[in-house]
């Protein structure tokens, strides 16, 4: 079995978190772990918006699913705008296929079908994080926007990462930086 390993330095593995001058409200208040960021682009995946309108259960009757074990049942999340009809599982590397990117040695990404079932059947990876769709960029433009203020770059913490309160984790990531949300100001002045 051949297992890909992210080999791009940049952002890769690392969170990025949505500044509140963010421009673009698809991802105000956002956090993103990134998966793979390189000379060519970037991909991540927003880690807090918990959907409400879509169900762990709801999604296996689509894929046709049997849910064996009930207590695995997780949240699905608004991973990005891009490809929303597509799944994706961020997830502890104690699960790993041939398609599975692990991005480093805490956190893996697979995106098929068999890890949605295997998770569904009890027998999945320990820590999980399921998304539909991604947040991409293309070359250079995530570059920019972290020049221009939109995003700070967090170390990953697998416990915001997997965190089970998605309502937290953008000021969790503040701070784990030391930064307090309540003293952000959306309003950028100069002294």
């Amino acid at each position: 079995m051949t297992i890909q390993t992210s080999k791009s330095s940049y952002f890769s593995g690392q969170l990025l978190v949505a500044m509140p001058t963010m421009p673009d409200p698809r991802f105000a208040h956002t956090v993103i772990y990134i998966c793979a960021h390189n000379e060519d682009g970037a991909m991540g995946l927003v880690i807090n918006r918990a959907m409400e309108e879509v169900t762990f259960p709801d999604l296996l009757e689509q894929l046709g699913i049997e849910m064996v074990d009930h207590s695995a049942a997780i949240r699905v999340h608004s991973g990005g705008p891009v490809e929303v009809e597509r799944g994706f599982v961020l997830h502890s590397p104690d699960y790993v296929q041939e398609s599975t990117l692990v991005v480093n040695g805490q956190i893996a990404l697979t995106a098929t079908v068999d890890i949605v079932k295997a998770i569904a059947e009890g027998r999945g990876p320990k820590k999980k994080l399921l998304t539909l769709g991604y947040a991409g960029w293309g070359p250079g433009q995530l570059d920019n926007e972290i020049l221009e203020n939109g995003w700070l770059s967090v170390n990953a913490n697998p416990e915001i990462i997997f965190g089970l309160n998605p309502e937290r984790k953008w000021e969790d990531a503040l701070h784990s930086l030391g930064i307090d949300a309540l003293m952000l100001s959306e309003n950028a002045g100069h002294a």
